[in-house]
């Protein structure tokens, strides 16, 4: 009889048979792959920890003892033992968020979806229980190992050694893998306790001594096993390796053996201090298909076969594809490219790149502050760094993009991938920040190629800068259809279209130059002369932009990011300073956290809509809708010079 349906909480798992509790592992990962397979997500890691997030609501009193999963991708087992069991519209509107969200449940804490900050989380929150009579309290972060090499993790384990009054449980969720196999140091160092034959040896002859004492026994070699003296470092030869830090150390510990995982989290729960907790998980468990996957072992898959594994979602070129081939080709023709990533090789399009140029490309594990300062080295050097990354995580490396990159005047290029609206991952992941963000370091140049094309021109224009920032940014998905320019002006900037008249300037940005030109088709049906461009480098504002402003009624920037700082706010700004009183409507997102949805549905919410923007702009040039169009024949007077208007 299937137990999966008769589980509405935590607290039914108390009544399980340790070979009950087997049976609901292997109903779960059943339940993962045929309902994942439907919708897609987040696969691989959830099918690794199965038996650890059992075993952690089994031991612990969630939601009243919070659990904290770093970034949050694998808590889908979480959401499945805490009531969410309807997986039928997982990440799509109305359906489950595919991350961690307060508003879904009590159970689910944090829900930023960036690595590595859970055990900062765990700190402040394991500080208040203590602060606030409430030191009876657990608090547990489960992390991976590829997020420990996030500097934040090691910040917060230099604050949490410091107190030791509190109950606290890390648990490092180990598969040797974040997206791809964990790179660094740190990796290799866990790599050595895995394997280390000192470590087999002892489990093997301590475990047989201890079994035989029974269940007491067994707690006993555990504690045993952890010690007190250093991180990670007990069987590895390596007692140098933060042996700083006070903190007890439980593990290594099968991820998929129950019953050690429940006697190991009840130990560290009796402990009554900090304790880290090393599981060794297989990411893919128990999915044929998932193993087979050398990639990422299906970290993140589209709609696929549940039997094969293989792909139904169309075989289309994405954005990443476009750009992969495009820095292969820029790296052929100059030997000072060099590629930087923060753990996401494959998914920044970066691996057609390292296949051909091996020791050209850098990958930092999740540290994307350090992947920036390191750039601008680097660029100091003679080397021209291209640094890959998702648009969402640019905000984690603002600061070193500010003051190494940008204050230095380095030449260094960000690509940022999955920039705009992404849609499903909801409100962490979606890339709207980075126009606002960035264009505010001073002599930054920021690129929205329209189309494969611009693409593959503006990385070439982007690597020939060595004395400032550079960005390019592009969307999640399919590259858009070419959209050839029927005039490049002497700036840069394509005309795409004109009109009769000159009643309104459409700037496309990006892709959104597509949606231009569909407005622009209904402003002429209704009389209305629009002039489409699209500026390709959106930052600095090039002076043909103000021209063709002041000679236009009306101006409507376009633009797949926020409208509170963003590029039609700086355009309406150096209009001013240029004197040209042309009124200027910035459409763009709200500056709000948009929940999960097809990126069509929050387009279509934000009034992103050719449908909609042609009615308001018709409105505007009629006098009837703020700002109001000028009035017809007039132009407005430029009265800076063009190299003032920057």
């Amino acid at each position: 009889m299937p137990i999966l349906p008769s589980i509405t909480g935590p607290r039914d798992l108390d009544r399980l048979t340790p070979q009950q509790l087997t049976q609901l592992a292997e109903e779960i990962r059943g339940f993962l792959v045929e309902n994942v397979a439907r919708t897609g997500g987040h696969l691989g890691p959830n099918l690794g920890v199965v038996e650890l997030t059992i075993a952690l609501h089994r031991t612990f009193s969630s939601p009243d003892d919070p659990i904290i999963f770093d970034t949050g991708h694998q808590s889908y087992v979480h959401k499945i033992l805490t009531g969410r069991q309807d997986f039928s519209a997982l990440r799509s509107r109305g359906g489950l968020a595919g991350y961690p969200q307060r508003s879904e449940s009590a159970h689910d804490v944090v829900e930023s979806s960036h690595a590595s900050s859970s055990l900062s989380w765990a700190d402040g929150i394991s500080r208040a229980f203590t602060a606030t009579g409430r030191a009876d309290r657990h608090v547990v972060a489960v992390v991976g190992d590829g997020a420990l090499t996030g500097g934040m993790t090691w910040e917060a384990l230099n604050n949490i050694t410091d107190d030791n009054d509190r109950n606290l449980v890390i648990v490092v969720n180990d598969n040797g893998r974040s997206y791809a196999p964990t790179i660094g140091g740190m990796s290799r160092y866990l790599n050595r306790v895995r394997t280390a034959g000192a470590y087999k040896d002892l489990h093997r002859k301590s475990d047989r001594l201890f079994r035989a004492f029974g269940p007491f026994g067994r707690a006993v070699f555990r504690g045993v096993r952890g010690g007190t003296h250093g991180f990670l470092s007990r069987f590895t030869n390596n007692a140098a390796l933060y042996s700083n830090l006070d903190i007890k150390y439980l593990g290594p510990v099968d991820g998929h053996d129950l019953p050690a995982l429940l006697e190991t989290l009840a130990l560290a729960k009796s402990y009554g201090a900090p304790v880290i907790v090393h599981v060794i998980t297989e990411k893919g468990r128990g999915y044929q298909p998932a193993l087979d996957d050398e990639a990422d072992q299906f970290h993140a898959v589209g709609r696929i076969d549940p039997k094969t594994g293989g792909a139904l979602s169309s075989d289309t070129r994405g954005w990443t594809d476009v750009f992969a081939d495009a820095l292969v080709d820029v790296g052929a023709r100059d030997p000072k490219v060099i590629a930087m990533t923060a753990a996401m090789l494959r998914p920044t399009g970066l691996a057609p790149f390292a296949e051909r140029f091996p020791d050209r490309v850098y990958d930092v594990g999740i540290a994307e502050q350090h992947a920036v300062a390191s750039a601008a080295g680097l660029a100091y050097g003679g080397l021209h760094p291209v640094v890959a990354m998702y648009a969402t995580f640019m905000g984690r490396s603002f600061d070193q993009v500010l003051m190494d990159v940008g204050l230095h005047r380095a030449g260094v290029t960000f690509v940022l991938d999955r920039a705009g609206v992404t849609g499903p991952d909801g409100p962490s992941h979606h890339g709207i920040w980075d126009l606002s963000m960035l264009q505010i370091v001073p002599s930054i140049r920021i690129a929205a190629p329209r189309d494969a094309e611009r693409l593959a021109e503006t990385l070439d224009e982007a690597v020939a800068v060595d004395d400032a920032p550079t960005v390019i940014r592009f969307p999640k998905g399919a590259v858009s259809a070419e959209i050839p320019a029927i005039e490049r002006l002497s700036d840069g900037v394509d005309v795409l279209s004109r009109g009769e008249g000159e009643d309104v300037l459409l700037v496309g940005i990006g892709p959104f130059a597509s949606l231009a030109l569909d407005v622009a088709a209904r402003l002429r049906a209704q009389g209305i002369g629009a002039t489409v461009i699209d500026p390709r480098w959106v930052i600095p504002v090039q002076p043909s932009v103000v021209e063709l402003a002041a000679r236009h009624r009306l101006v409507i920037t376009l633009e797949d990011g926020i409208r509170v700082g963003g590029i039609g706010t700086r355009v309406r700004q150096v209009l001013r300073e240029a004197g040209v009183d042309t009124a200027v409507d910035e459409l763009g997102l709200p500056d709000a956290y948009i929940d999960h949805a097809s990126r069509e549905e929050i387009l279509e919410d934000a009034g992103l809509t050719a449908s909609k923007i042609a009615h308001d702009v018709v409105a505007q040039v009629l006098g009837t809708r703020i700002p109001i169009a000028r009035p017809a024949g007039e132009t407005g007077a430029i009265d800076l010079p063009l190299h003032e208007r920057h």
